[in-house]
């Protein structure tokens, strides 16, 4: 015996996985179902503090409307002896953080692969309505086929929700978005942003900014320019290069709209979606990012409602002069 205790009659702890600020992942059984699941128990320290019940079961609650491949499944929920815990899928692998410390940094076609992978994930949140809020490696679990999961929705927000208070502060600043930084609204643009610096991270293997004081780094994100991806790794495409820069614009109209939208973009910088025949598609996803610089090709359904419109007018100027005429000898 491991000592550890069994949840409900049904899930029994195996062995510790990770310990987060608020709770702790176990390795455990499900004894009705045959399987091994992953627990997420909040510490004990927190179980009689409303507001994180309230985060631990929001964030439940966000992650069992969610069913995508990138996305980490929640399979149950449930309260043992006044601790709350959920029951999720277990990923075999580390957290992208550690692989980023123990390789560096990723070749360009992998590191796309991944951020592809998650930006479709991403989209399937936003179109629920849903803002992650936080998204960074250490929240993202790999596996070895180079799938990635991305976890903790403990701060998503709604999109419909707005910008509503909270006492804890909302995400990591060292992938804030400006917006995030300045304490506003988020939008889905806001988790492309923080996407953005983790596929910065992933094929230079640096942040783009650094700093001490968690305030003054945020404020990185809202004022200094990123360094460009290819000064710190000069074997990185162009093209892989204007997508990071464009998820990392400051102002979120510049950005994709969402992880669906990012999605597109990415999957155009691989020739194939599998990652071990992925390959960079050269220009082909980028001309997008550059169409307000060229010559605009003629848009000929304009031109025709525009003619249309010409000859309706033209039409009414006579039809006008002879009502008033006709008006006029009826007059006299």
């Amino acid at each position: 015996m491991n000592g550890l205790p069994t949840l409900s009659n049904r899930y029994r702890l195996v062995e510790p996985l990770g310990s987060g600020a608020v709770a702790n992942i176990y390795r455990a059984d499900d004894l009705t179902l045959g399987r091994q699941v992953a627990i997420k128990l909040l510490k004990y320290e927190y179980t009689r503090d409303p507001a994180f019940q309230r985060r631990f079961l929001h964030e439940a609650q966000a992650l069992a409307h969610l069913d995508h491949p990138n996305l980490v499944r929640l399979y149950d929920f449930g309260l043992e002896n006044d601790q709350y815990y959920m029951v999720m899928e277990l990923v075999e692998g580390s957290d992208l953080k550690s692989t980023i410390a123990r390789r560096g940094h990723l070749p360009p076609e992998e590191a796309v692969w991944i951020a592809l992978q998650l930006a479709e994930g991403l989209g399937l949140a936003h179109r629920a309505g849903l803002v992650h809020c936080d998204v960074k490696p250490q929240n993202i679990l790999l596996r070895a086929d180079l799938q990635p999961k991305l976890t903790d929705f403990g701060i998503a927000r709604s999109v419909l929700a707005g910008g509503e208070d909270d006492e804890q502060p909302w995400g990591t600043p060292q992938y804030f978005s400006p917006e995030q930084a300045r304490g506003e609204a988020l939008s889905p643009a806001s988790d492309v942003y923080s996407l953005g610096v983790v596929l910065f991270e992933l094929v230079t293997g640096h942040l783009p900014f650094h700093g001490k004081d968690p305030r003054a780094l945020a404020m990185q994100h809202v004022s200094s320019p990123p360094p460009a991806p290819r000064s710190l790794a000069p074997g990185i495409p162009a093209e892989v290069e204007a997508v990071i820069l464009r998820m990392m614009a400051k102002d979120a109209r510049e950005r994709f709209r969402n992880g669906e939208q990012a999605a597109r973009f990415l999957r155009g910088l691989l020739q194939q979606s599998t990652p071990g025949a992925a390959r960079l598609a050269g220009a082909r996803a980028i001309e997008p990012l550059y169409e307000n610089r060229t010559a605009p090709g003629i848009d000929w359904l304009a031109v025709g409602l525009a003619f249309l419109a010409l000859i309706a007018v033209g039409g009414l100027v006579p039809l006008t002069m002879w009502v008033y005429l006709l008006y006029f000898a009826s007059a006299t």
